[in-house]
């Protein structure tokens, strides 16, 4: 009786070790990959300074403890090392879901890593180069002239990193859209239905996750129900070729 119950909680117990060592080597790559970036942390410091630079009112960014360089950099090279580490992440994902796929579902993996990547990056520009300058205009033109714009070091790049990384993972959600429609489990007549619905919560996201200006608040609302309607794009093409391949088996 104990070694049949060895024997049927074996295979549980491999799933737990192999999942174990696919977060490890996620880690692992996270690790490296932020190891690397805090090495070309002043590259990225700079880069991340740039926005302020740029923008018509006049912004003092000021280091009020020792430490806090110090920390920016840490916390810019995590970032960095995660963003980095996607590909890594997805693929061991995939590698722990792949005995349960069938094989024409195996074959998407390197584009869909590949797709991810590109939204992300496309989210972060899009943060970077149309919302982020807006937003600080707007902000700090709020200052009367007798007051000056003198701002602690790690609130600036906390705002900055914040807005890169929400849009990033906000431009994600066709990615998401290929898999969840690819496995059958999103259809476009699910996603029309609900529509109205999903516009309203993308309203509330975007109002709890960008800063407390109605203008930004927009600027994110609108690519969210713009990728919706991707997504809905998406879903129909996949369930059309779900649809093509059932009446081809048929045959």
């Amino acid at each position: 009786m104990a070694g049949y119950m060895t024997n049927s909680e074996m295979p549980f117990l491999d799933h737990l070790e192999e999942l174990r060592w696919r977060i490890i080597k996620a880690l692992i790559s996270v690790v490296l990959f932020t190891v690397i970036a805090f090495y070309f942390s002043d590259i990225f410091l700079q880069w991340l300074l740039k926005p302020s630079t740029e923008i018509n009112a006049p912004v003092t960014l000021q280091v009020l403890k020792v430490q806090s360089i110090f920390v920016i950099k840490l916390e810019i090279a995590l970032i960095v090392g995660v963003i980095m580490s996607i590909p890594v992440i997805l693929y061991q994902i995939w590698s722990f879901l792949a005995p349960g796929l069938h094989q024409h579902e195996k074959k998407y993996i390197w584009p869909v890593i590949i797709f991810a990547m590109i939204s992300f990056c496309a989210g972060g520009a899009f943060a970077y180069y149309l919302i982020i300058p807006y937003a600080l205009d707007f902000f700090l033109n709020l200052a009367p002239e007798n007051i000056s714009n003198n701002i602690a070091i790690d609130f600036y790049f906390g705002f900055i990193l914040r807005l890169i990384v929400v849009f990033g993972v906000v431009f994600e959600l066709p990615v998401l859209s290929v898999i969840l429609s690819r496995l059958g489990l999103i259809t476009p007549q699910f996603l029309r239905k609900y529509r109205r619905h999903s516009i309203v919560i993308f309203f509330i996201l975007a109002a709890i996750l960008t800063p407390p200006d109605p203008t930004t608040q927009v600027m994110l609302a609108i690519p969210l129900v713009l990728l919706y309607e991707v997504t809905i794009i998406i879903s129909y093409v996949f369930a059309k070729k779900r649809k093509e391949k059932l009446e081809k088996d048929l045959v």
